[in-house]
């Protein structure tokens, strides 16, 4: 019993806010209300779930000598010896196997989503989390991957803007990670994150306000696309682009004041300012486009 435990652990539930993104599908495809497709966009955030822990494991597996110098990482099951390497093994394949599946009851679609984000991911922990630049790119596209399995999941076309701030807010998140890590960890970033030697607080800097912007202006953009004002029938989406802002400025503030952002699963779940901003962003979008 305390195997399993050990494994689902070891599976990062704490990380799973990530998939919350299958959800912008079903949101925004104005289908939320529809329980079939709520069902299977529940379906697939577990789906998703399974699958991107067993990438998580897989990581662990790879890196196991180096997180047990990692001051956090060293407590992790794997690196700790809660559980031993073949076990996590074997329970990963067979996890995998069964998220590959079972998804294939949902939509053929949504299997070769899942597939292709574990070939990302398997290549990602392999060789391209070494090459400067590509290592942000492949993560941001992971946070796209999952918003087009929300889409194929319940059958219904997704904006390509929402695609693209989806990117973009990806790009915004992991870039203030590996600067939240480059500061924290100072001379010794590079014995945890080795690609870390290939940055500095300046790049990093730069690249966030960029890629700040694009988020702000991406979303903007989508609220008032012609394509989405005949879809829900307003304007009125252009409102919410003030929660997106706060979000944004708050999370510059965490990175930059309150010296975080290496967890940003962890803020996004914790932080009290920001859940509300959340909060408020979801019923005034439901709000908007339910019940105009």
């Amino acid at each position: 019993m305390s195997t399993l435990k050990y494994f689902s652990l070891s599976l990062r539930p704490h990380q799973w806010s990530k998939n919350l993104l299958v959800f912008a599908a079903l949101i925004f495809s104005g289908e939320l209300i529809h329980p079939d497709h709520l069902l299977k966009s529940l379906f697939t955030f577990f789906l998703f779930s399974f699958v991107a822990g067993c990438i998580y494991v897989w990581n662990d597996l790879k890196d196991i000598a180096g997180d047990r110098l990692h001051p956090a990482k060293k407590y992790r099951p794997i690196a700790a010896g809660k559980i031993k390497p073949r076990q996590a093994l074997l329970f990963s394949i067979i996890l995998l196997a069964f998220s590959y599946l079972a998804s294939c009851f949902v939509s053929i679609h949504l299997t070769y989503v899942l597939i292709l984000y574990s070939i990302l991911n398997f290549l990602y922990s392999s060789y391209l989390k070494y090459i400067v630049i590509l290592d942000i790119l492949i993560v941001a596209v992971g946070y796209v991957l999952r918003a087009v399995a929300g889409a194929v999941a319940i059958q219904v076309a997704i904006s390509p803007w929402l695609l693209v701030c989806t990117f973009f807010l990806a790009l915004f998140l992991v870039i203030g990670k590996r600067r939240a890590e480059l500061v924290r960890w100072g001379e010794n970033s590079i014995e945890y994150r080795p690609i870390l030697f290939e940055y500095n607080a300046g790049i990093l800097d730069q690249m966030i306000g960029v890629v700040t912007a694009a988020t702000i202006l991406g979303y903007a953009l989508y609220t008032l696309d012609v394509q989405t004002v005949q879809k829900f029938g307003t304007y009125n989406l252009i409102y919410t682009v003030p929660f997106v802002v706060y979000g944004i400025f708050r999370y510059f503030y965490l990175i930059y004041k309150k010296d975080l952002g290496g967890t940003p699963e962890m803020i996004l779940i914790q932080d009290r300012p920001i859940l509300i901003n959340i909060f408020f962003w979801v019923l005034s979008v439901f709000f908007i486009i339910y019940l105009k």
